[in-house]
């Protein structure tokens, strides 16, 4: 079901809202360095889905995920007083699989262009000693 334009600048809106607060109010130590990439709002505007992306290890990213759980409440209440909204939306955090996917595949094609780079190419003509084609 595509998302109604409301919903997409209510999703924009909380993006900016959650990373103000998350840089300025909240105080985890567990959260360290996070990056909100998107925010997805029910058509109802009564959940929103927060993926972020964060720096480190699989450990890291746990503490991470821990911390911010830890955090929705406040997180909840602060969005209440910095928007206008009849009812805040449910706030559910996920780590955003799509960065590290898409790195792995700037990798694999990175990859594939160096290989090519060192294999001879097929139509290329050859030469001889004297540097004329054969």
């Amino acid at each position: 079901m595509p998302l109604s334009p409301r919903a997409v600048r209510v999703g924009d809106q909380l993006r900016v809202e959650i990373t103000e607060i998350l840089a300025r109010d909240v105080h985890d130590p567990g959260i360290g360095f996070l990056t909100i990439t998107r925010v997805k709002v029910t058509p109802d505007l009564q959940q929103a889905k927060v993926y972020y992306t964060t720096l480190g290890d699989a450990k890291a990213r746990t503490d991470t995920g821990k911390a911010l759980g830890r955090a929705t409440p406040f997180l909840r209440r602060q969005v209440a007083r910095r928007m206008n909204f009849k009812r805040v939306p449910e706030l559910q955090f996920f780590y955003d699989e799509s960065i590290e996917q898409h790195d792995r595949i700037e990798r694999i094609l990175q990859e594939i262009q160096a290989e090519r780079a060192e294999a001879p190419q097929p139509n290329e003509p050859t030469t001889g000693d004297d540097g004329s084609d054969h």
